[in-house]
């Protein structure tokens, strides 16, 4: 419902109207677009008791030292700061959850959603939608100067999601939308989190199925700063996917850890067959081939598997030395697992998978506790 209160003719400042939404804004170098969405959204929500949530993560360019400027003047004007952590998603949650507000809408730093269709994804949580979703891909709405290639790739990502998520969504990829606060709290337990599609999350989250009203908007062209679309969004979107079908029977961080391990048999049999044809002895090639495996694994897991937790500096020759350790101690697992199963009839390549089973377990278990905590 709008809240057009006026006061000898004029609307009441919004600092002093009761606070019925709240726009979460995740943001990284946006410094250039902060003081612009601002006054947009002063026009289209004015008469509405709204705050705006900038969750930044530590941007270079000083967009948390703008925006607490700004609130310093208004009280609307919010800042949460990141120091250590990146990611759309995760950055949406932290920014509902930093606001009391009862219905939020989330929308994009840059310019490119269309704050004239806000009115209407906050009107439609008012007439009875859990979820409003801005989108891209019914009558009225569009993807603005797109080339070919981009509109093909997002089409073929918007239909990858409605098929795995079983969804009918138009345009569950949207990173512009408004939910209810208790339809966000019901889905918030089961939340991946994971990199810059956080509404097909919730809705893949939710206990039960939410009622969705679309919206159509157009998108635009950004303005200032640089897109952050790139490789590591589409691996993202993929690995939550995943965890949205597979990952409820298996953790996707396994099958990524499993996954390295398994390129780590690969990069030990090379080494094992290089150093032995120059004439070294088997226990030189075999030592050399386990020290150099385990480095790759470590490095490939620090970048892929525990990217959301990457160590560097001195935490990396720590996380090396400990990762090291975790893996002797699986190896001996390993071996004494399979030596006993085999010592009881066991068939030898039982033996010898549950062994490797089990070492890979461990490993997995004390490096995400250890090597990579949180």
């Amino acid at each position: 419902m709008r809240h057009d209160i006026l006061n000898a003719d004029k609307i009441l400042p919004v600092d002093t109207l009761p606070l019925e939404v709240a726009v979460v804004v995740p943001t990284l170098n946006e410094a250039a677009n902060v003081e612009k969405l601002i006054e947009k959204l002063s026009v289209v929500l004015a008469g509405r008791g709204w705050e705006v949530v900038f969750v930044d993560d530590n941007s270079p360019d000083g967009t948390s030292e703008l925006v607490r400027r700004i609130g310093r003047g208004s009280r609307h004007v919010r800042i949460v700061q990141r120091v250590g952590r990146r990611g759309l998603s995760s950055a949406v949650v932290e920014g509902i959850l930093a606001t009391a507000a009862p219905v939020v809408a989330v929308m994009d730093g840059d310019l490119q959603h269309s704050e004239d269709a806000l009115p209407r994804l906050i009107d439609a949580i008012a007439g009875g939608a859990d979820i409003a979703v801005g989108t891209r891909y019914v009558a009225g709405g569009g993807i603005g100067e797109w080339d070919q290639d981009r509109a093909r790739m997002s089409r073929l990502a918007t239909r990858a999601g409605q098929i795995a998520l079983g969804t009918d969504v138009s345009d569950p990829m949207s990173g512009f939308f408004a939910v209810r606060r208790d339809a966000f709290e019901r889905a918030l337990p089961r939340l991946s989190a994971i990199g810059f599609k956080i509404l097909i999350d919730i809705l893949a989250s939710s206990p039960a199925p939410l009622k969705v009203a679309e919206i159509p908007y157009q998108f635009r062209t950004r303005e200032a700063g640089e897109s952050k679309i790139g490789a590591r969004v589409i691996a993202e979107y993929a690995e939550l996917i995943a965890d949205k079908t597979i990952g409820r029977f298996v953790p996707v961080r396994l099958l990524k850890f499993l996954m390295v391990g398994g390129l780590g048999v690969f990069v030990h049999l090379a080494v094992l067959r290089t150093i032995l044809g120059t004439g070294s002895a088997f226990v030189t090639a075999q030592t050399s081939a386990v020290i150099t495996a385990i480095a790759f694994n470590f490095f490939l897991n620090n970048s892929f598997t525990y990217a959301d937790r990457k160590l560097k500096g001195w935490r990396l020759v720590g996380g090396l030395a400990s990762f090291y350790a975790i893996s002797a101690l699986g190896a001996v697992a390993n071996i004494g697992i399979g030596t006993w199963m085999a010592g009881h009839d066991e068939r030898w390549w039982v033996a010898g998978v549950a062994g490797v089973l089990v070492g890979a377990i461990w490993n997995f278990a004390m490096s995400s506790a250890l090597t990579w905590r949180k």
